[in-house]
């Protein structure tokens, strides 16, 4: 069973920066896409970026220019480093793993529980 577990949430005053780790764990060959969702108190999940296991990369327009979605591919991890935070990005933060393929799975998608981040002025 694949695991994906996410640190790094916290609180953050208004233009500080934090940097999100998810690392998945279990027998796993290779991941394609591992991306980072959040959700904020009242609203649907949204997607805030992607990165594919070759390094291509996808941004919500909300966070271009403050956000960087980066990935270690040996440690099968991904990092998520949010600078200039606004109140606006604070929410439950999601991992996502998709492609996930290993000794038990083929193809499969998993979620990480989520980390809070909270911006406060």
């Amino acid at each position: 069973q694949v695991q994906l577990v996410e640190s790094g949430g916290g609180l953050v005053q208004i233009g500080g920066s934090l940097r999100l780790s998810c690392a998945a764990s279990g027998s796993i060959f290779t991941i394609n896409d591992m991306a980072w969702y959040r959700q904020a108190p009242g609203k649907q999940r949204e997607l805030v970026a992607t990165v594919s296991k070759y390094g291509g990369t996808h941004y919500a327009n909300s966070v271009k220019g403050r956000f960087t979605i980066s990935r270690d591919n040996a440690k099968n991890t991904v990092y998520l480093q949010m600078n200039s935070l606004e109140p606006g990005d604070t929410a439950v933060y999601y991992c996502y793993a998709d492609g996930v393929y290993g000794a038990r799975d083929y193809g499969m998608t998993y979620w990480g529980e989520g980390t809070l981040v909270t911006v406060y002025s």
